[in-house]
């Protein structure tokens, strides 16, 4: 039974790696024939995964993101395209045709109030009895953590972000 049953995984904290661990995700799941919803929230800008992903057709990428606001605050235009993809995501579960679907960034829109906790979790039990689900982001909000099969912290320890590295192209953007 747990072969085929979908889980809901949450991949939050303050290191590095969420995002490139649900687009592991999304890749081992393309390899397996499965079909892929990865829709990022916050995210407008180009990043360089997103090219090798368009390489793989059973991985389709959807981007909800305006500007880089983290350190100021969004604009309506971003509070606008958290909601149209928050609503096109809500779509694409219930049409149940995706055996994956992630909402990268999706804490981060909570927490800065693009979005509502408690809208998005109840999505999640709208979830199909075999979709995966994966959420990202920093500050997830306790009902992720509660509404979550698998939860996976992320812990920064060191980074060289701290002794004013940029991030690189393709290592970090």
């Amino acid at each position: 039974m747990s072969e085929n049953k979908g889980y809901i995984h949450l991949y939050t904290g303050n290191g590095k790696g969420k995002t490139t661990a649900a687009i592991g995700l999304a890749v081992r799941a393309a390899g397996a024939q499965k079909k892929v919803l990865l829709a990022q929230f916050v995210k407008g800008m180009h990043y360089c995964e997103l090219d090798s992903l368009k390489y793989i057709t059973s991985i389709e990428v959807r981007q909800y993101g305006h500007t880089c606001f983290i350190e100021g605050e969004p604009s309506q235009k971003d509070i606008d395209e958290a909601r149209e993809g928050f609503n096109q995501v809500a779509s694409a579960i219930r049409s149940n045709r995706y055996d994956v679907v992630i909402m990268d960034e999706i804490c981060i829109a909570v927490h800065f109030s693009l979005l509502d906790a408690g809208e998005v979790t109840a999505l999640l039990k709208e979830k199909p009895f075999r979709m995966e689900v994966i959420l990202t982001g920093r500050s997830a909000p306790p009902e992720f953590f509660e509404a979550a099969d698998l939860v996976t912290e992320m812990k920064e320890i060191k980074h060289y972000f701290r002794e004013g590295v940029k991030g690189r192209k393709g290592i970090e953007c």
